[in-house]
């Protein structure tokens, strides 16, 4: 059991340097890197100043030719672009359909169609009218028969 002592506390002594040797080098590297800061500090201004005035310059450079190639598009460029667009455009729409000569045959058609039911209609009236009026003639009167007016009188 001596012997798991000795080793437990060998660990912990060992574990207590380890962690005074971490506080110490934070505190050496906190030291540093504020002397660091304190160092940097004025150069970071002077680079962030110098920074500012050259985007400054950079942007007084690019406005003009910016503003001219925009001219240039507009004026030149822009319509050049719209006409290739435009022929590309002519070049890759599909022929129109014959729809004409399809609706004209369809028509036709149903103009054909339409006259023969009125002719078919028609000679069917004819007909009918032709049966009626066979069928609805009025015989003549027969003379001298018993039954008639004037048969009575002639008798009498």
């Amino acid at each position: 059991m001596s012997n798991r002592r000795g080793r437990k506390q060998d660990v912990r002594a060992a574990l207590d340097r380890a962690q005074g040797a971490v506080a110490q080098g934070v505190d050496v590297a906190q030291r540093g890197a504020s002397a660091a800061a304190e160092r940097i500090g004025p150069a970071a201004r002077q680079t962030r100043e110098v920074t500012a005035d050259r985007l400054l310059a950079a942007r007084a450079w690019s406005a003009p030719r910016l503003e001219s190639a925009s001219k240039y598009v507009d004026s030149d460029l822009g319509p050049k672009v719209s006409a290739v667009l435009a022929d590309a455009a002519k070049r890759v729409e599909p022929a129109d359909p014959k729809r004409g000569r399809v609706r004209r045959v369809m028509f036709t058609g149903l103009a054909v169609a339409a006259f023969a039911g009125v002719v078919g209609m028609i000679r069917t009236r004819r007909a009918q009218t032709a049966s009626f009026d066979e069928s609805t003639t009025e015989p003549e009167p027969v003379t001298g028969s018993p039954n008639s007016a004037d048969g009575a009188r002639a008798s009498s």
